[in-house]
């Protein structure tokens, strides 16, 4: 189930000239979870143009401004691609409606647009308060019947307020996954992200997830507890990024997770 909140770079382009929902997320997506035996299809679908009227814009952002003229719907588009690129498993618009995304600072100032969130132009310390689409988008109907019929939902990693939360605040989304009967995971992030989530722990990243998805709701978060080496936190330092720290959570009494994968544990709400 994917955001459409993004404006940035060549999909916010395409979104201006064409009005077509935001492709670049979708893409992203889409060839992480394609299983073609063609790596040439893939990487097609990720190459970019550098020169001339194209410059900027992938090949397969604008493949999915093709396939949404021809098929006649955005979410159509998606399905075709699926199939020429032999996702297995479905990907999913979070709405069909087209949006954008706004924020308000600590200090009171709205910022709209999420690629002025994602990459702030304002002053990156000042923590955001609060987030919501505008105008108002309603969940996708398959979204709705995908989360109802779950096992699990697992909800992240990615960045907070620019991935994660612009899902959650699609009307319909929350009431969806609280309704649903499958286990809910949220999987928190390693690092933090500049002018987002600076100084976050993993309680806080789990506190604004459940004030947009309720108390009560999460039935277990993943929570990595291993220190990366000083060589690979060199280059998240570069991005003004910091480990995120398990805190609190090392005190309470919790089950580790899985054989293999002793730098992490699952707490339970």
């Amino acid at each position: 189930v994917i955001s459409m909140a993004d404006d940035g770079g060549s999909t916010g382009i395409l979104r201006e000239e064409f009005g077509i929902l935001p492709p670049g997320d979708i893409r992203r997506v889409l060839v992480a979870m394609s299983h073609s035996d063609d790596r040439l299809l893939s990487d097609l679908f990720n190459y970019r143009f550098d020169q001339g009227g194209l410059s900027g814009h992938t090949f397969g952002n604008i493949m999915l401004t093709a396939l949404e003229r021809l098929t006649g719907s955005f979410e159509n588009a998606v399905k075709e691609a699926c199939r020429i690129l032999g996702v297995e498993g479905e990907v999913l618009p979070v709405t069909l409606v087209n949006t954008r995304l706004a924020a308000e600072l600590e200090d009171g100032t709205i910022i709209r647009g999420e690629s002025n969130i994602d990459i702030p132009k304002h002053d990156g310390n000042l923590r955001i308060k609060r987030v919501w689409l505008d105008p108002k988008a309603k969940i996708n109907a398959r979204v709705r019947e995908t989360l109802t019929a779950a096992d699990m939902i697992v909800i992240g990693p990615g960045d907070l307020y620019t991935s994660i939360v612009p899902n959650l605040v699609v009307e319909g989304v929350r009431e969806a996954v609280r309704k649903s009967k499958a286990k809910k995971v949220y999987v928190a992030n390693l690092m933090t992200k500049w002018g987002e989530t600076n100084g976050f722990k993993a309680s806080d990243f789990i506190a604004v997830v459940e004030k947009y998805l309720g108390k009560g709701v999460l039935d277990y978060a993943l929570i990595n507890t291993k220190r990366p080496s000083p060589e690979r936190l060199r280059y998240y330092e570069k991005e003004s990024a910091e480990f995120v720290e398990a805190g609190e959570f090392l005190k309470k009494p919790v089950p580790v997770f899985g054989i293999g994968l002793p730098s992490h544990f699952i707490v339970q709400f």
